[in-house]
């Protein structure tokens, strides 16, 4: 991991509330967990406390990444369940106690002080190993989920410089699986990572470079379409319908689409399921649209996606 940068003592880092008494005590209170975080005894009752609290102490970032040894002890606490992943032998209690790590990661990762070095340090490969798990236990379907909450925060913020790094590491082939094998939650979350990854021109650029690519996320992509039309979501379905638009920008994406867009997004079979969603209804309107109008080979003769397509 990268070099921390130096530490700042804790008296730095200001806290909001409703008045300057509100302030000192969430401050002295926060000082005191972030404290705790490194003393082994005191650390599960502080990561508690600090995760469940962490929306009171809108400066938490700052004060948990410059603090001494906080985020190395927030390291330890991931990388000491890697054991209990396979086999999956994880309880509950201990997906508890990480889950709350994460969400203080999370915390530091939606900062805008602490967001570049929290990718600068590479701190997102640690949470790699828990998308990869397969297990449907709830400790399992939790960390991934929470794991995810980590990078979609990273990603909330439009910042091509996040979508770069993580398009370096197996990021959009861990939330595809996510997105085939997860539960909704996940699969929405997982989607919405994917949806900002091609919002952004490098990460379309990306996904439609190859046609392996493309159809590794057409694919995961048609089959969620059709489980959704035996149990509706309507809001992963919008995230869905945003990812297919968005590649409908790509000439070469959209020539393909043409062929391999699911039959059941061209009917009337979500028409319900978006009733009270305009701008899902739009954008669905718009993507067909788009096809309709841009099934052709791109300008200069380059030939799309649509030989390899496999009916």
């Amino acid at each position: 991991m990268a070099n921390l940068p130096p530490s700042l003592p804790l008296k730095s880092v200001a806290f909001s509330g409703a008045s300057s008494s509100g302030n000192d005590r969430n401050l002295s209170a926060a000082e005191q967990l972030v404290l705790d975080i490194c003393n082994p005894t005191l650390r599960e009752n502080a990561l508690h406390e600090l995760s469940k609290k962490r929306e009171i102490f809108q400066d938490l970032a700052p004060l948990l990444w410059h603090s001494v040894g906080t985020i190395p002890a927030l390291l330890q606490e991931i990388i000491a369940v890697y054991h209990l992943l396979s086999p999956p032998t994880m309880t509950p209690a201990q997906s508890n106690r990480v889950c709350n790590a994460l969400a203080l990661l999370q915390c530091v990762a939606s900062h805008t002080e602490t967001r570049m070095l929290f990718l600068k340090a590479q701190l997102p490969l640690y949470l790699y190993a828990f998308l990869n798990t397969s297990s449907k236990s709830r400790p399992f379907e939790y960390l991934r989920l929470t794991s995810l909450g980590v990078i979609g925060a990273l990603v909330k913020v439009d910042d091509t410089e996040v979508i770069r790094f993580l398009l370096k590491t197996e990021i959009v082939p861990l939330c595809l699986r996510t997105m085939e094998n997860g539960s909704e939650l996940s699969k929405t979350v997982a989607t919405f990572i994917v949806q900002k990854v091609l919002l952004d021109d490098v990460g379309l650029e990306y996904m439609c470079t190859t046609a392996e690519r493309f159809f590794a996320l057409g694919r995961v992509l048609g089959n969620m379409v059709t489980s959704l039309a035996e149990g509706p979501s309507p809001r992963l379905l919008k995230h869905i319908i945003r990812c297919y638009l968005r590649l409908t920008d790509n000439a070469r994406a959209c020539d393909a689409l043409g062929s391999c867009l699911p039959d059941l997004l061209r009917d009337a079979t979500f028409s319900s399921c978006l009733f009270d969603d305009p701008p899902a209804r739009q954008w669905l309107q718009q993507l067909l649209h788009n096809i309709s109008v841009g099934g052709r080979t791109p300008q200069g003769g380059i030939p799309g996606f649509e030989h390899l397509i496999v009916n």
